[in-house]
């Protein structure tokens, strides 16, 4: 069943709301994309600059699901960078390192050019704060900063002391921080939108309300949906923590987190400006974190909570409102106008998931909570992957990943098992 927007900041914000149609009768293209939030609509976006017939099949609306209820944070913070770095010295040896740090910052590069090159407007700005919570915190802050400095950074980082913290927020909360000028913050759905929007000038045919029923997999790919089908060379599963495709290939590696986020009504651009002077995104530096910045039009989005065994939260304005307050205490008693949820797809290892169920059907997902950057990256690498240029994505699609031999309900478990116990470490950081 379809379902309509969830009741977010984002969606009441819409600049160019969506029509697209539903899918009915038969078509063939070259690339069927299979999810229409940041993954598929980027892979389609690159796909369509190329000339290549491609089209998207989204169950709901264009950026319904997690691009559609994020944070809106474009950070270098790439999930498992650890973990990619140790697997790929084994085939890139001491390269792994600058690849991966490269990486974080490939996103955002392909973010500003489209903006740019296509006017999108989705309220971009510049500037990320990442807030130590204890005073041990700052040797993580300054680790990053030395790296930064090295990669040749050092004009885009500062690393603020406890007593700086006030030059940028209103808040007693914080022990220092590093302030990264390279990261960005943005309206998520007008961004997803606008690149659908320049998919389709280039060509791109794209489908709302057309749920998936079926994948036949064979010389070529037919992807049926309730009213119609679409036979393609190639399809690309990009649903994330929302599909149910595939489930035999693909259970036990990815597990739904649920995120919570709020915003308040618009504040006064006077008080907006005190508590934030610089218009920042921030988040903080433990393991279950806050996160925040200003809107557009000068409301507070707050965002944290993870609840990691896979449910929604039901009353999410409820739940944040303490963090938010101690955070800024000038804001005790406002009013939260908006109040959603969405899933994130998380991953044990946290490294990103590409592969194939089979030579002409390509999967990808699972960027654990960094998904704005992340999923424009792999939409570059899987729209190279299907025109056969296969040596990013075999980096990745050759990666140890860890499934858990449990089903779905277990496995959520697990996750929060695991999350409870990131908690209390919490304590001795």
């Amino acid at each position: 069943m379809s379902l309509p927007r969830c009741p977010s900041y984002y969606n009441a914000t819409i600049k160019h709301e969506t029509h697209y149609p539903q899918l009915e009768g038969e078509l063939e293209v070259d690339v069927v994309i299979i999810g229409g939030g940041f993954t598929g609509v980027a892979t389609a976006l690159e796909l369509s600059e190329q000339g290549i017939s491609v089209a998207i099949v989204e169950a709901n609306k264009i950026a319904w699901g997690a691009t559609g209820r994020n944070g809106g944070q474009v950070t270098g913070s790439l999930s498992g960078d650890k973990a990619m770095v140790k697997q790929l010295q084994n085939s890139i040896g001491i390269e792994a390192e600058q690849f991966v740090w490269d990486l974080r910052w490939r996103g955002h590069e392909i973010i500003k050019q489209r903006v740019a090159k296509y006017g999108i407007d989705c309220d971009l700005k510049y500037g990320h704060l990442h807030t130590a919570y204890k005073p041990a915190h700052m040797a993580e802050m300054l680790a990053t900063f030395d790296e930064g400095a090295r990669r040749g950074m050092a004009d885009e980082l500062i690393l603020v002391s406890k007593a700086g913290i006030s030059d940028y927020l209103d808040t007693p909360l914080y022990h220092g921080g590093l302030l990264n000028k390279r990261n960005m913050h943005l309206h998520s759905v007008n961004l997803c939108i606008g690149e659908a929007r320049a998919a389709e000038a280039n060509g791109a045919k794209i489908f709302e309300y057309s749920q998936v029923i079926d994948i036949q997999d064979g010389e070529q790919v037919v992807v049926k949906t309730p009213k119609g089908q679409i036979t393609a060379k190639t399809a690309v599963l990009a649903g994330n923590a929302y599909h149910k495709l595939a489930r035999n290939k693909l259970s036990g590696l990815l597990f739904p987190a649920s995120l919570g986020n709020c915003a308040t009504v618009r504040l006064d651009p006077a008080l907006a400006k005190q508590l934030n002077p610089h218009d920042l995104a921030v988040y903080d530096s433990r393991f279950v974190l806050d996160y925040y910045r200003m809107t557009a039009d000068h409301r507070l989005m707050f965002g944290g909570g993870t609840n990691y065994s896979g449910r929604d939260s039901k009353h999410v304005a409820d739940e944040l409102r303490p963090a938010l307050e101690r955070t800024f205490p000038k804001l005790k008693g406002i009013e939260i106008e908006f109040e959603w949820t969405g899933m994130a797809g998380i991953v044990v290892n946290r490294i990103p998931q590409l592969g194939k169920i089979s030579p002409n059907l390509f999967y990808c997902q699972g960027y654990s909570g960094h998904g704005v950057a992340t999923s424009h990256i792999m939409g570059e690498i899987m729209a190279q992957a299907v025109r056969g240029q296969l040596e990013e994505f075999d980096l990745f699609a050759n990666m140890k990943q860890i499934r858990l031999p449990v089903g779905e309900w277990l496995g959520k478990q697990g996750m929060a098992l695991g999350m409870l116990y990131y908690r209390m470490m919490e304590h001795f950081r």
